[in-house]
């Protein structure tokens, strides 16, 4: 006959009779062994195959714009506004050198930041400079002083390296639409490079200032009409190889007078208007009526717009190599060793490039120990003066 145990639970033979027959208290104890084994079996498990949790998020925290609505980024949010800078002296911008410590727990500084750190400040004086410049449509544009000087020499940065040594300039371009590539070129560069701005960036005016705070040159850039202007969207106002001499003319005072303290102008695009010995030729004449100089990208002396430039007296200058067509480390360096071959033959070399982080790093890293190599980093102004002295 079927034996059962307590509650009508079926028990076979002695194992049966031995488990029903245990008290309470001995039921309890031999629970908590087994709990004791799970908990062993668990924990060798986790040590040999490991916690699938572990990489996990602890919690999970919400992220939400101040008052609720969603947090949003586009292009004019990272043009950021810096127009109030213009009220500030340049020794606001120097607290980098001054060995300010960081406050405790907070994140240590980039190889970059500390770059920047240990160079030492070499600010250049804020403009406007009184009498250098007369209204314009939107604010001051640049005239030849009474006196005859003018903002190509006042705003240029004095060279300050080996005379001796060949002599490399570089231009870095497009600045002022992303205010993080901006903030990285005045910041990482050496002071000796060039920066060039596009007239349309908000705050251009305080962008400028914050340049020529750490010791920047300025060039400010034209916009001109290329081959396909479907292509390449230089803005409203772009001069125009077709264009009356009036209408490009007024479309340049419009620029011209966007900011303060570019020592001359370079293009932005520009392949058609250059063609055109018509259009170029009063650009030309008043760019050298307000005591500018111009320097070409991709836009040579033999162009229409470099042959009038020559009869208009306007000093002008060509870049030798455009460091980064390949967006590449390796491309950009054979390029600057190009221009250190460049600059051993002739005596100096002027280079120009874009924004990008890529090109930022590279020249930074290059320059780093360029005067050990036997050349010597030089202001695109300087560069030059010295190219027009031997002509």
């Amino acid at each position: 006959m079927a034996m059962t145990g307590p509650a009508g639970k079926p028990a076979s033979g002695s194992l049966g009779k031995g488990l029903w027959s245990l008290t309470p208290l001995q039921h309890g104890l031999m629970g908590l062994a087994a709990l004791v084994v799970v908990g062993a079996a668990v924990v060798g498990g986790v040590s040999m195959f490991g916690d699938p949790k572990a990489a996990g998020p602890r919690s999970v925290l919400p992220i939400a714009a101040t008052g609720g609505e969603a947090a949003r980024l586009s292009v004019t949010d990272a043009a950021i506004d810096v127009a109030d800078v213009a009220s500030e002296d340049a020794s606001l911008f120097d607290t980098a050198e001054e060995g300010i410590e960081s406050a405790p727990g907070a994140t240590p500084p980039s190889p970059h930041d500390q770059k920047a750190a240990r160079r030492p400040p070499s600010p250049l004086p804020k403009a406007p400079f009184a009498g250098f410049h007369q209204p314009g449509p939107l604010g001051p544009m640049p005239i030849i002083a009474s006196d005859g000087r003018t903002v190509a020499r006042a705003y240029a940065r004095p060279f300050t390296g080996d005379p001796n040594k060949p002599k490399i300039a570089l231009i870095v371009g497009g600045l002022g639409f992303n205010a993080g590539a901006t903030q990285a070129a005045i910041d990482q560069l050496p002071p000796e490079v060039t920066l060039s701005f596009v007239p349309y960036a908000s705050g251009l005016q305080g962008w400028i200032d914050r340049a020529r705070a750490r010791g920047h040159e300025v060039l400010l850039e034209l916009p001109m009409e290329p081959f396909d202007q479907d292509a390449d969207d230089t803005g409203p106002q772009t001069l125009l190889a077709n264009a009356p001499a009036r209408d490009n003319i007024a479309r340049l005072e419009n620029l011209l007078s966007r900011g303060a303290g570019y020592f001359g102008v370079t293009n932005y695009q520009g392949g058609r208007f250059a063609t055109s010995g018509q259009a170029s030729a009063p650009v030309a004449q008043a760019l050298k009526s307000r005591g500018l100089v111009f320097v070409g990208n991709a836009i040579g002396s033999r162009s229409a717009f470099g042959v009038e430039a020559g009869r208009a007296g306007l000093p002008f200058s060509s870049a030798d190599r455009i460091i980064d067509v390949q967006r590449d480390a390796n491309a950009i360096d054979e390029q600057l060793l190009n221009l250190e071959a460049l600059a051993l033959q002739n005596g100096s070399a002027l280079g120009s490039g874009f924004a990008f982080p890529v090109t930022i790093d590279q020249i930074e890293e290059w320059a780093e120990n360029l005067s050990m190599r036997g050349y010597v980093l030089a202001p695109a102004s300087h560069v030059m003066e010295t190219r027009a002295a031997r002509r």
